[in-house]
């Protein structure tokens, strides 16, 4: 073979492996822009998920009633959620905002925008309300915190602080993080 068509072939070698290795790059460019929209697959409405313990017993209870999720980072978020957490034979405590977002690994959930936590009264048991901003919740945990002003209503006490932090599991623990400041009615 001449040194002349051993040149020439080279160079169509080299030509054909350089399309092809700027074809690939282009298509996996394209791949990563295609994933990189943060655009839902699916969305319920009327949505009810139910966290049983290891009784079988519900140990939380989170419904919402619009959930949306996301494929890019498995995220969901939630319109109007509510959150119950059961407390065996007490009142549960309910938990609801105006919108909430769950990470895709499911370990947090943010309810953002006014938040209100409430426990009923029983027998034992203080009726509680509580009112704050942009909760965060660690459902597994059984834990929420918030760093917002917070209002406390509990019969005819009531309390206020900057920040708060709630242990939903026996015992229930309440703590106040900043600015507490609280008014107490002692009965005659």
């Amino acid at each position: 073979m001449e040194p002349r068509n051993l040149i020439i072939g080279a160079i169509l070698l080299l030509l054909a492996g350089g399309s092809w290795w700027l074809s690939q790059s282009l298509s996996s460019d394209r791949e990563e822009t295609k994933t990189a929209h943060h655009t839902p697959d699916y969305y319920i409405e009327g949505f009810t998920g139910i966290d049983m313990d290891s009784e079988g017993k519900p140990a939380r209870r989170l419904t919402a009633e619009r959930m949306t999720h996301y494929p890019d980072d498995n995220s969901t978020e939630l319109i109007l959620p509510k959150m119950t957490v059961y407390d065996g034979d007490r009142p549960p405590w309910r938990i609801r905002s105006e919108r909430g977002w769950i990470s895709g690994d499911g370990e947090v959930i943010l309810l953002k925008g006014e938040v209100h936590i409430d426990r009923s009264v029983a027998a034992g048991v203080r009726p509680i309300h509580i009112t704050t901003r942009d909760l965060r919740a660690q459902p597994k945990d059984n834990y929420v915190e918030s760093d917002a002003d917070t209002h406390i209503i509990s019969q005819s006490d009531t309390l206020d602080s900057r920040g708060i932090q709630v242990w939903f599991s026996q015992p229930v623990r309440i703590k106040l993080l900043a600015n507490v400041r609280g008014r107490y009615e002692v009965n005659p």
